[in-house]
């Protein structure tokens, strides 16, 4: 994993990517497990330097296929190439060390943080098992870490149940950030956050990645926020990437009526307009992914379904410069 990553050019990238989750068997039942798909088949490039978004609704799956992306997950098919590197079938001591370039940081301060470790052993224990003991060194890198993102360096002796939920956050960010990765996933790490502070936490973020030349998943159910944050958004429903393309241009013209429907749903800065618009909703229940429907899967909730939709699942289609959707009513194959 040596071979560095300009900017722009492929960092992380799915193949037909897919996870599957086998529900526990009854005690002497006949029947096979039920086989759940979370992700199905998906294609994704996250480009070095870059934030891309990932966003859809609970359950879609979005959590799962980043944390298959960064090997915390098995996956029942397709490849990961980290750096144009497959890193689909590593194990062991090699995964261990390829682990130093992609790290993770969870929705939930309070649960992701030991509460028998200090601040300095939490972020100390990644360069430890990595390879650093020289303790010195170790200090060293610890206190500039705090320092990076906003944290006294006296804090270094205390315990997470001395903390807030956004310092606790800024804590988790820096155990990520510590080993200076090329790639993090995110996942939802503003919702344990009151609104004052996600903003100041989304600005350490981007700090944080023109320091370390980061690059960032960042999965989110709320489209409001990160539009404003991210370079890209990937849509996801019920385990398939619906569209994809430039913040800008999926938030000026949304191609998916999936996407349409989440951005006629964010509620809107004016509290005046919000509350005389009217907001169009899905009818229906997200399907099981133990027994998604044939062809596009959104055609049982989507407006403007047609015949087409019930039986043929619908490529990726270009929708406009570098963005694409999954949708039989957008235009042309994409390449």
């Amino acid at each position: 994993m040596t071979r560095a990553s300009e900017p722009g050019s492929p960092l992380v990238e799915a193949r037909g990517l897919s996870v599957s989750f086998a529900s526990p068997k009854r005690f002497l039942s006949r029947h096979k497990p039920l086989i759940v798909q979370a992700v199905k088949d998906v294609d994704l490039t996250v480009n070095a330097g870059e934030t891309l978004a990932l966003v859809g609704e609970s359950g879609c799956g979005k959590s799962t296929l980043g944390r298959a992306l960064i090997r915390t997950l098995p996956h029942s098919a397709g490849r990961i190439l980290f750096k144009g590197e497959d890193i689909s079938k590593l194990r062991g001591e090699t995964l261990r060390r390829a682990r130093a370039g992609f790290q993770m940081i969870f929705q939930d301060p309070y649960a992701s943080l030991n509460p028998k470790m200090s601040v300095f052993d939490t972020l100390a224990e990644p360069l430890i098992v990595h390879g650093t003991d020289n303790r010195t060194a170790i200090r060293r890198k610890v206190e500039e870490m705090l320092d990076a993102v906003g944290l006294d360096r006296a804090f270094a002796s205390r315990y997470p149940h001395e903390f807030s939920g956004g310092q606790r956050q800024r804590i988790a960010i820096a155990r990520a950030v510590i080993l200076k990765p090329d790639f993090i996933v995110a996942d939802e790490p503003l919702s344990a956050l009151d609104v004052s502070l996600q903003l100041q936490v989304l600005k350490l973020f981007d700090d944080l990645r023109q320091r370390f030349a980061l690059t960032y998943l960042f999965v989110s159910h709320d489209l409001a926020r990160v539009f404003g944050f991210a370079d890209r958004v990937a849509v996801m429903y019920l385990g398939r990437i619906v569209e994809i393309g430039a913040a800008s241009a999926i938030v000026a013209k949304p191609a998916h009526p999936y996407t349409q429907a989440l951005l006629a749903a964010a509620p809107s800065p004016d509290p005046k307009l919000e509350a005389t618009r009217e907001v169009p909703r899905l009818t229906g229940e997200i399907p099981s992914p133990a027994n998604p429907p044939s062809g596009c899967r959104f055609h049982t909730r989507c407006p403007s379904v047609m015949p087409l939709c019930r039986t043929l699942e619908p490529e990726m289609r270009s929708a406009g410069p570098g963005q694409e959707a999954a949708c039989h009513l957008v235009g042309s194959p994409a390449n």
